[in-house]
């Protein structure tokens, strides 16, 4: 999948992209990225491999202006049938996560980026429901769910672990969860999603 806006290009992550994903993934400012954190551009670029051969849907976030890669999209399909087996499931509902580098921030990189990827899961892929969590913590990421028109669905309180206090015990985070239907997306960007 290739997708462009005004600013940016949104195209399969590559191993050629490293050293660009090198920078923001030595120090995720996210704690649910914790696990992704590299020391080198080398394991940059075997993250990279590892995540294209597991993830259908790994999109680089690229400044068309200069080529750059400033932060990544990934979505994963699931059943809205949980007693489908493999041949009969339908995979219509995706979640979705996004990262982008710190220096590029607060210029609407992320709305731009996030709402032509969810546009292309609605129209090319079949997405009938998007949802995302989002640590309570972090606050551009609740804005942004919020901005794409996303409406909160719950809150869990100290839902999931990614990092460890400094006495070695687990951080739990309390986790907000955002979703969006098929028929409010097509109610939003003016028509029916074909």
């Amino acid at each position: 999948m290739i997708l462009e806006t005004e600013r940016l290009v949104l195209r399969p992550l590559a191993a050629c992209d490293a050293g660009d994903v090198c920078a923001y993934l030595r120090a995720p400012t996210v704690n649910c990225f914790a696990s992704l954190k590299v020391d080198s551009v080398g394991a940059a670029r075997d993250s990279i491999l590892r995540r294209m051969a597991e993830e259908a849907h790994l999109l680089a976030v690229v400044l068309r202006a200069s080529g750059r890669v400033i932060g990544e999209l990934s979505a994963h399909a699931e059943s809205s049938a949980p007693d489908a087996d493999g041949a009969s499931a339908v995979c219509d509902t995706y979640s979705p996560a996004w990262m982008l580098n710190p220096d590029y921030r607060g210029r609407g990189y992320a709305y731009e980026a996030v709402r032509a990827f969810f546009d292309a899961l609605f129209r090319r892929c079949g997405a009938r429901r998007i949802y995302a969590y989002a640590e309570e913590d972090n606050l551009p990421s609740r804005r942004l769910c919020e901005k794409l028109g996303m409406r909160p669905e719950g809150r869990f309180v100290d839902f999931v672990t990614f990092v460890r206090n400094p006495d070695g015990s687990p951080r739990y985070e309390t986790t907000l969860q955002y979703a969006i239907l098929r028929r409010e997306w097509e109610g939003r960007c003016g028509g029916p999603v074909p």
